[in-house]
């Protein structure tokens, strides 16, 4: 989609001179980072989704036979689920149970997470499900 901005009308919603908006698309190397990163966001180019996990609540849900846990983003409640095969497959390692596993690889656990949320690759209900073949 074409914004239709002219170079100062960038600077000025971006924050920055309008010498660096035309340095930025002369694709010059001399920009500070910071100019960089507001010219993007203005620009619609900044993915600012992050997924966080303040609640530490999990529970084993039988019938789809995943661990279910919860993200958020924004105040916006996120389910998260990993499969028992993806957990027996890939973090299992000697645990005494799966729920043991998901509590000692938990942070690699939602890292995964995280990244199947920016990439978007989520479930039709907005759910992220960790399959083993996502890792």
């Amino acid at each position: 989609m074409t914004q239709r901005l002219t170079q100062k009308k960038l600077g000025i919603l971006a924050e920055v001179s309008t010498p660096t908006v035309s340095r930025f698309e002369q694709g010059e190397k001399d920009i500070q980072l910071s100019s960089v990163l507001k010219l993007l966001n203005q620009l619609g180019m900044i993915d600012d989704r992050n997924l966080t996990f303040p609640d530490p609540k999990k529970f084993y849900d039988q019938t789809r036979k995943v661990i279910v846990f919860f993200g958020e983003d924004q105040h916006q409640k996120i389910t998260c689920a990993i499969s028992r095969e993806a957990l027996v497959d890939h973090y299992y390692k000697g645990s005494k149970s799966l729920e043991a596993a998901f509590v000692k690889y938990r942070s690699r656990i939602e890292h995964e997470a995280r990244r199947k949320y920016v990439s978007g690759r989520l479930e039709p209900d907005g759910s992220i499900l960790i399959k083993t073949e996502d890792l």
